[in-house]
């Protein structure tokens, strides 16, 4: 029967996840209590949402660098490639964002001053300090570099993805290494890249409520201080939950509705 197979094809998880999230809004309509705490996380949604897509921006650049000198004809490249995937996607997140903020930031602010020793002497370029680099900054750097790790081998599958005579064709009729890579490589290569690249922007949404425990104030921080003060911890917390479940399943349906669409070009 018709309506029995549609019965089977809903995605119940779905529905329940709808319903949850929709129960959670009309409280936040409806009651005033849930009316302030979401005015009051609303600025937090801006930055999580700014961290995230920074950081995401800088990690996908990042990691393409480190794919492509994983394919590097020089070993040295492609060591160091392998030895800073290895690196970073064995640290947690949480301790490198530890270890960027409080050890990396001064360490680079140092290094940026060591070079720049004679303008700064001379007076043409102010000395760099360490709390001018704000936590924010040093929280976008660290997501991105741990991302940037799976990133690149997200990238680095892709690109082996693309079939070798495609590219010995593309030598044969004289481009040169950065013209196969743009227009042979690389196209064909984001049709295979794009869908996990969104699984780690997914990931990473998620992960931006670490950047809490530096003090920005993202939806995480704003909703601990905000509990903490009116010791409305049922209530924030929900609303808190509300926020990422709206920011991670509309991003979810958006990718798996993209991958549905390429699936359907490659079957045409």
């Amino acid at each position: 029967m018709p309506f029995k197979k549609s019965l089977e094809r809903t995605p119940w998880w779905l529905v329940t996840i709808i319903i949850i999230a929709l129960v959670l809004l009309w409280n936040m309509v409806s009651e005033q209590s849930y009316q302030r705490i979401a005015g009051a996380l609303s600025e937090g949604l801006l930055t999580t949402i700014g961290v995230t897509f920074a950081a995401f921006i800088l990690a996908s650049l990042l990691g393409l660098l480190i794919a492509l000198a994983g394919f590097s004809r020089h070993r040295i490249l492609r060591e160091f490639a392998r030895f800073y995937v290895e690196i970073f996607r064995g640290v947690p997140v949480l301790v490198l964002l530890f270890y960027i903020a409080f050890v990396g930031a001064p360490e680079m602010v140092k290094l940026y001053n060591w070079a720049l020793q004679m303008p700064i002497e001379a007076g043409w370029i102010e000395k760099a300090r360490t709390r001018d680099f704000t936590l924010l900054w040093r929280a976008i750097i660290a997501l991105a570099i741990s991302y940037s790790a799976f990133i690149a081998e997200v990238f680095r599958a892709g690109i082996q993805e693309v079939g070798k005579g495609q590219i010995e064709a593309a030598k044969a009729l004289g481009l040169s290494n950065w013209h196969r890579f743009r227009l042979i490589t690389l196209p064909q290569a984001m049709r295979k890249i794009l869908p996990p690249l969104g699984n780690d922007l997914v990931a990473m949404i998620k992960d931006s409520a670490l950047v809490s425990v530096l003090g920005v104030q993202d939806i995480t921080q704003l909703g601990k201080v905000f509990s903490s003060s009116t010791f409305q911890f049922f209530e924030t917390y929900n609303v808190v939950a509300f926020m990422y479940l709206v920011l991670t399943l509309s991003l979810s349906l958006m990718i798996r509705a993209f991958e549905a669409h390429l699936r359907r070009n490659d079957h045409h």
